[in-house]
């Protein structure tokens, strides 16, 4: 396993806060439960009342709703340090599906464990914050691009985003991504 340091999730929050020994090692501990999942296989279905929520350490993840006519919308795309499934540990109950598009890693981090940790290191749950109010406000982008953009324009504003996004945990460049 690589250093914590190095984890996609880590490179994302230091470029919020500098985060101390104290709290790499809460995210040492927030990464143990290390478990693979297939693609095209739900880690989080819609309307479950999970416990646990996840860190998604390698490969893709989409998040989408199900509609009432059986039909899906795919609404989100997760990379390497991203949570799954934290707004539905919080509230008790997902309000959306994440599917792995390949054969991912995610570390399992439970309720408990994640109120311990932010109890712990409050200045680590301010990053966390950070992260997932980016993460909401890219998806309210998104919301905007399907009323005003034309395909072209979501396209580009996608790939756009995209870079961004693995740029900040070290797998892109304004050169490209992986």
């Amino acid at each position: 396993m690589k250093p914590i340091e190095s984890s996609p999730l880590t490179r994302k929050l230091s470029a919020f806060v500098a985060l101390s020994d104290a709290e790499l090692a809460v995210l040492e501990r927030m990464h143990q439960r290390r478990r693979s999942f297939v693609a095209g296989r739900d880690l989080v279905h819609q309307g479950q009342s999970e416990q646990a929520a996840y860190i998604l350490a390698a490969g893709w993840v989409c998040s989408y709703k199900i509609l009432p006519d059986g039909s899906r919308q795919v609404v989100d795309f997760q990379i390497p340090g991203d949570f799954l499934g934290l707004r539905s540990v919080l509230l008790h109950t997902s309000d959306h599906g994440a599917e792995p598009i390949v054969d991912i890693e995610a570390a399992e981090v439970m309720v408990s464990d994640l109120l311990e940790a932010f109890a712990q290191t409050p200045r680590l749950a301010t990053a966390i914050l950070w992260a997932a109010s980016r993460d909401e406000a890219m998806v309210v982008e998104h919301l905007v691009g399907l009323g005003r953009r034309d395909a072209d324009a979501r396209m580009a504003h996608f790939l756009l985003e995209l870079g961004v996004r693995l740029a900040l945990v070290g797998m892109g460049s304004k050169s490209g991504y992986v």
